[in-house]
């Protein structure tokens, strides 16, 4: 089949819009005309250096305007792009380097530590290059571009199931498993992120997530509609509301705790959000409270979607005006608690352990088919066909479908707490325990009880000025969830600990209370 290249996408928004600005920040800024010759530049010295056909390249850093050229000029020179993120522990990041047998390595000098030790236990690893500056031995990426990248570039043949993007999974394990994206993936992510958030003129995009993990590829995405991406270091919520306001941001991802430790800024209300089309909020679910209070402060741009490495973002949907309903007509209010609906080509369905779709409005595991779909991990052909069993692309979620094809994430299958006999989801306690006006975060897991098998507990953290005993949330659970999903303790941290993606882990947090125990569920 005839599909569209990775980088063909790229090219349309050169193509429109070459005078544009594609990329700005405190660093600089590049047009659009600008960033395709830097990517030749980079496609260009790499092949000079006999790469190109699936070559494996990663490009190590913190958010800067830096890394797209590297970004795009691998996908020019028909490489494959492997994801490293800055934030997670340097073993994961050797790990997966190993797992994907990466040879080209672009990095920050920020990082020269971690890279000392990854040059060391990465024995895949040939080329070097640091985006910053000249460094040791490494060539700066001016450099490399100056004095490598004159060389030809040429077309690369199309074919949908071409790998074109590596990216982890399972991360929080330290090994994990490297999800192919290919061409065909990529086209569907792309289609159906632009369908479902349309703007008259080109989109502002304010990069804050790392640019590794989910900001870059919504921001590869928009560049064929001539996206202005505005990128910051990292997430700082006043920083946040300014550049919202001064770069007139249209589109926005971040995770419910970055949302959450905007709407408790003492300054959240004095900016001007009117701009903004599309704050996305995934990753994990959102407390419904705190959807109305960001509708109320942020306008009506908030949706949500749910998807994961294996499927890019886009399974279900939920488009900002299904959440101003649900605010502004009680009928509707749980819809605030949805991740949406399946998207356009997307078949989403709820099965039990058995392989049957189980009827609207009962549990069950959330499964999919269609071509945002990963065809495969790399090289684990067992974890391949346990995620495809009956057919279906298994999401390792648990969920519910209503009559109106809304579905409701009610949590990860392995995060499941068995207390007494009964299933508890801590996202459910979770919700409740965010809803009361004092606590800023909060995660539940199953501890070891002697009694029971495990006991819900929740571990909380308080707003800046507020107070509230253990006994007072006790009550406030039992009032909405019973006694059965209500914590039978909880503490309160400084700081919760957070996956690499910014997700609350409760993993780290489970780790502190069954050390010693035979099992961990």
């Amino acid at each position: 089949g005839e599909k569209m290249s990775a980088i063909n996408y790229f090219d349309r928004g050169v193509l429109l819009y070459k005078d544009r600005e594609a990329l700005v920040s405190d660093e600089g800024a590049y047009t659009y005309q600008e960033l395709k010759e830097a990517s030749i530049r980079v496609a260009a010295g790499i092949i000079s250096r006999g790469d190109h056909d699936l070559t494996r390249l990663a490009v190590y850093s913190p958010n800067t305007i830096h890394v797209f050229p590297c970004l795009l000029g691998a996908m020019r020179a028909g490489n494959v792009l492997v994801p490293a993120n800055a934030r997670d522990e340097v073993t994961a990041t050797v790990n997966f380097l190993n797992l994907t047998n990466t040879k080209w390595f672009f990095y920050h000098s920020s990082l020269s530590e971690n890279v000392a030790r990854i040059r060391e236990e990465v024995p895949s690893l040939e080329h070097f290059v640091c985006l910053d500056k000249d460094n040791n031995d490494d060539k700066s990426l001016q450099r490399f571009m100056a004095e490598e990248g004159g060389g030809e570039v040429p077309d690369i043949q199309h074919d949908p199931h071409r790998h074109f993007y590596y990216y982890a999974t399972g991360g929080t394990t330290g090994f994990s498993k490297a999800v192919i994206w290919d061409n065909l993936v990529w086209d569907t992510f792309i289609s159906l992120f632009n369908g479902q958030t349309p703007t008259d003129e080109p989109p502002v995009h304010l990069c804050v997530a790392p640019i590794s993990h989910s900001a870059g590829p919504i921001a590869m995405a928009l560049f064929p509609v001539g996206v202005k991406n505005v990128v910051l270091p990292g997430f700082d919520p006043l920083e946040v509301m300014k550049n919202i306001e001064e770069h007139r941001v249209t589109h926005l991802f971040l995770p419910p705790t970055a949302l959450y430790a905007m709407l408790s800024h003492p300054e959240v209300r004095n900016f001007d959000y009117s701009s903004l089309k599309y704050f996305l909020v995934a990753a994990a679910p959102v407390s419904p409270d705190k959807i109305k209070e960001a509708i109320e402060v942020f306008g009506p741009c908030l949706c949500q979607a749910f998807g994961q490495a294996e499927a890019p973002a886009c399974l279900t949907w939920m488009p900002p005006a299904k959440f101003l309903e649900a605010v502004s007509d009680p009928e509707k209010e749980h819809l605030l608690k949805s991740c949406g609906q399946p998207t356009l080509s997307m078949r989403v369905a709820i099965m039990d352990d058995d392989g049957n779709i189980v009827p609207n409005g009962e549990r069950g595991e959330i499964v999919a088919q269609g071509n945002l779909i990963s065809v495969a991990y790399l090289d684990n052909p067992e974890a391949t066909e346990e995620m495809r069993k009956f057919g279906w692309h298994h999401t390792g979620d648990i969920g519910i479908m209503d009559d109106d094809g809304y579905i409701y994430i009610v949590d990860r299958k392995k995060d499941m707490i068995i207390t007494g006999g009964f299933n508890v989801y801590p996202a459910e306690t979770e919700a409740t325990l965010l809803s009361h006006p004092s606590i800023q975060d909060a995660a539940v897991v199953g501890v070891p009880d002697e009694k029971w098998g495990e006991m819900v507990k929740a571990v909380v953290t308080l707003k800046n000025g507020h107070n509230a005993t253990e006994e007072e949330l006790v009550e406030f659970c039992k009032k909405g969830l019973g006694s059965v999903k209500t914590p039978k303790s909880i503490e309160f941290w400084d700081a919760l600990p957070r996956t690499a993606a910014g997700k609350i882990s409760r993993k780290d947090i489970r780790k502190q209370y069954w050390e010693g125990h035979e099992r961990s569920v």
